[in-house]
Protein backbone atom coordinates (compact mmCIF):
# COMPACT_ATOMS: atom_id res chain seq x y z
CA UNK A 1 0.00 0.00 0.00
CA UNK A 2 1.16 3.51 -0.70
CA UNK A 3 0.50 4.93 2.77
CA UNK A 4 -3.26 4.91 2.35
CA UNK A 5 -5.51 3.27 4.87
CA UNK A 6 -7.28 0.21 3.57
CA UNK A 7 -10.32 1.37 1.64
CA UNK A 8 -13.58 0.59 3.35
CA UNK A 9 -15.92 -1.40 1.12
CA UNK A 10 -18.71 0.79 -0.22
CA UNK A 11 -22.29 -0.05 0.67
CA UNK A 12 -24.61 0.01 -2.32
CA UNK A 13 -26.99 2.99 -2.33
CA UNK A 14 -30.41 1.62 -3.24
CA UNK A 15 -33.72 3.38 -3.68
CA UNK A 16 -36.74 1.90 -1.95
CA UNK A 17 -38.04 0.78 -5.35
CA UNK A 18 -34.76 -1.05 -6.06
CA UNK A 19 -34.97 -2.76 -2.66
CA UNK A 20 -38.42 -4.09 -3.51
CA UNK A 21 -37.04 -5.25 -6.87
CA UNK A 22 -34.28 -7.24 -5.17
CA UNK A 23 -36.42 -8.95 -2.50
CA UNK A 24 -39.21 -10.80 -4.30
CA UNK A 25 -40.95 -12.61 -1.44
CA UNK A 26 -40.20 -14.50 1.76
CA UNK A 27 -40.09 -18.29 1.64
CA UNK A 28 -42.65 -19.79 4.04
CA UNK A 29 -41.88 -23.49 4.49
CA UNK A 30 -41.27 -25.76 7.46
CA UNK A 31 -37.51 -25.47 7.01
CA UNK A 32 -37.62 -21.68 6.65
CA UNK A 33 -39.84 -21.36 9.73
CA UNK A 34 -37.46 -23.50 11.78
CA UNK A 35 -34.52 -21.35 10.62
CA UNK A 36 -36.50 -18.21 11.49
CA UNK A 37 -36.55 -19.26 15.13
CA UNK A 38 -32.73 -19.26 15.03
CA UNK A 39 -32.48 -15.79 13.50
CA UNK A 40 -32.17 -16.74 9.81
CA UNK A 41 -34.73 -15.69 7.22
CA UNK A 42 -35.16 -17.01 3.69
CA UNK A 43 -36.14 -14.79 0.74
CA UNK A 44 -36.57 -15.32 -2.98
CA UNK A 45 -34.48 -12.64 -4.64
CA UNK A 46 -33.66 -11.36 -8.11
CA UNK A 47 -31.23 -13.55 -10.06
CA UNK A 48 -29.01 -10.51 -10.66
CA UNK A 49 -28.88 -9.46 -6.97
CA UNK A 50 -25.51 -9.60 -5.20
CA UNK A 51 -24.94 -10.35 -1.52
CA UNK A 52 -24.16 -6.71 -0.58
CA UNK A 53 -27.31 -5.56 -2.40
CA UNK A 54 -29.45 -8.15 -0.59
CA UNK A 55 -27.95 -7.11 2.76
CA UNK A 56 -28.63 -3.42 2.04
CA UNK A 57 -32.20 -4.17 0.93
CA UNK A 58 -33.07 -6.17 4.07
CA UNK A 59 -31.47 -3.60 6.37
CA UNK A 60 -33.20 -0.73 4.54
CA UNK A 61 -36.68 -2.24 4.35
CA UNK A 62 -36.89 -3.90 7.76
CA UNK A 63 -34.52 -1.74 9.85
CA UNK A 64 -32.47 -4.65 11.21
CA UNK A 65 -28.75 -5.51 11.33
CA UNK A 66 -27.69 -8.33 8.98
CA UNK A 67 -24.58 -10.33 9.85
CA UNK A 68 -24.45 -12.75 6.87
CA UNK A 69 -26.07 -13.48 3.52
CA UNK A 70 -25.79 -16.87 1.83
CA UNK A 71 -27.28 -17.38 -1.63
CA UNK A 72 -28.09 -20.28 -3.89
CA UNK A 73 -29.68 -20.68 -7.31
CA UNK A 74 -32.34 -23.37 -7.62
CA UNK A 75 -32.31 -24.56 -11.22
CA UNK A 76 -35.73 -24.84 -12.89
CA UNK A 77 -37.21 -28.28 -13.38
CA UNK A 78 -38.32 -29.67 -16.70
CA UNK A 79 -42.06 -30.37 -16.47
CA UNK A 80 -44.83 -31.26 -18.90
CA UNK A 81 -47.76 -28.91 -19.49
CA UNK A 82 -50.68 -30.18 -21.60
CA UNK A 83 -48.44 -32.87 -23.02
CA UNK A 84 -45.72 -30.47 -24.10
CA UNK A 85 -42.39 -30.21 -22.32
CA UNK A 86 -41.69 -26.95 -20.55
CA UNK A 87 -39.22 -25.62 -18.06
CA UNK A 88 -39.73 -23.73 -14.81
CA UNK A 89 -37.69 -20.60 -14.23
CA UNK A 90 -34.51 -20.59 -12.16
CA UNK A 91 -34.96 -19.06 -8.69
CA UNK A 92 -32.35 -17.45 -6.44
CA UNK A 93 -32.79 -17.82 -2.67
CA UNK A 94 -31.02 -15.83 0.03
CA UNK A 95 -30.52 -17.06 3.59
CA UNK A 96 -30.18 -13.87 5.66
CA UNK A 97 -28.75 -14.17 9.19
CA UNK A 98 -29.73 -11.39 11.56
CA UNK A 99 -27.68 -10.02 14.45
CA UNK A 100 -28.43 -11.36 17.93
CA UNK A 101 -31.63 -9.90 19.35
CA UNK A 102 -32.96 -8.81 15.93
CA UNK A 103 -36.12 -10.24 14.40
CA UNK A 104 -38.55 -9.59 11.55
CA UNK A 105 -42.26 -10.38 11.72
CA UNK A 106 -43.08 -11.46 8.16
CA UNK A 107 -46.80 -11.85 8.92
CA UNK A 108 -47.27 -8.11 9.41
CA UNK A 109 -46.23 -6.75 5.99
CA UNK A 110 -44.32 -3.55 5.21
CA UNK A 111 -45.63 -0.05 5.74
Amino acid sequence: MSGEAAAKPRRPQLSREAMYGILRNPVITEKATALGEKGTLVFRVSLAASKPEIKAAVEGLFGVKVTAVNTLVVKGKTKRFRGRPGRRSDVKKAYVTLAAGQSIDLTSGLA
